[in-house]
């Protein structure tokens, strides 16, 4: 994800969050800050510039490590954050007890899973090893691909509150290991295939031509997979912040973004209602359930 997909881990370029002040008078000297995780990527110096025109100033704050965008944002040292999709939202707000909410959608990218070794899923032999993130909230759409490929059988069936813990290992025909997502592409080199954020696809060197799985992005049941740009509760109609998050779709801004190495994602449109609606329907499943996911 750009958003999860593109966790860049490159230096804080600006500040370390933790060192960040307050926003508030920030935001009254029209000043605005936005929280990403990839900075270093071009599209949004012409973001900043496409901001300006209108007559916003925006500073970008970088951060190396996705745990922190969401508690700055919470705090309000950070006035915007856009590196996350609405599942992982969901489990944030449900683990920390927080309401932080959507105000625009991005885009969409299509889960990718990657082998040096083999063609296809079919040539992955029995036992193979498959690596994928360490974070739970990114569990559940890979194990849905892995059951619809018939490489994995989940206990009581593959459904959206399927867990890791669900897979039936006798039953399967691969191991899942769980590692930090920085080393999934590292990974490839000692396991039969392993799903990889296109943020360490491309400098890894990987290409279409190691594919070996792809999930359709567009069915409908994936809006919960939409990257967004997330604000606090109390700022989701404030009129600078929801034309920030429409400037992601300016004409020069998108063509910025398609333009870059390795981009595979489908700029989404959903209204911030329909969202909200998602995001709240997770976080009801979650807290029934006793725990994010």
């Amino acid at each position: 994800m750009r958003g999860l997909r593109r966790f860049a881990v490159v230096p804080v370029l600006l500040a370390l969050a933790a060192l960040l002040p307050a926003c508030g008078a920030d935001r009254e000297a029209g000043v605005v800050r936005i929280g990403v995780n990839d900075l270093a990527l071009p599209h949004w110096e012409v973001y900043r510039e496409k901001a300006a025109e209108r007559g916003i100033t925006v500073e970008f704050v970088n951060f190396s490590d996705y745990n922190q965008p969401n508690p700055a944002l919470s705090q309000g040292r950070i006035d915007l954050n856009k590196f996350q999709h609405v599942r992982y939202l969901a489990n944030y707000n449900v683990a920390d007890n927080d309401n932080l909410t959507p105000i625009g959608a991005t885009e969409i990218f299509p889960l990718t899973l990657y082998s040096k070794k083999y063609e296809s899923v079919a040539d992955i032999p029995p036992g193979g090893e498959i690596t994928l993130s360490n974070n739970p909230a990114n569990h559940v759409r890979p194990l849905l691909g892995l059951a619809a490929a018939g490489l994995i059988v989940l206990k009581g069936g593959a459904g959206w509150d399927s867990r890791i813990e669900d897979v039936d290992t006798a039953a399967s025909r691969v191991r899942l290991t769980p590692v930090d997502p920085t080393l999934t592409a590292q990974s490839l080199d000692s396991v039969a295939a392993a799903f990889v954020d296109d943020t360490f696809a491309v400098p890894a060197g990987l290409t279409a031509d190691d594919v070996i799985y792809t999930d359709d992005p567009q069915r409908p049941e994936l809006t919960q997979y939409i990257n967004i740009f997330a604000a606090r509760a109390e700022d989701k109609d404030d009129p600078t912040l929801l034309a920030l998050a429409q400037l992601y779709h300016d004409p020069a801004v998108a063509a910025a973004i398609r333009a870059e190495s390795g981009y595979d994602g489908i700029f989404k449109y959903n209204d911030p209602a329909e969202l909200r609606a998602t995001l709240a329907e997770l976080e009801a499943t979650l807290r029934d359930r006793s725990g994010p996911r």
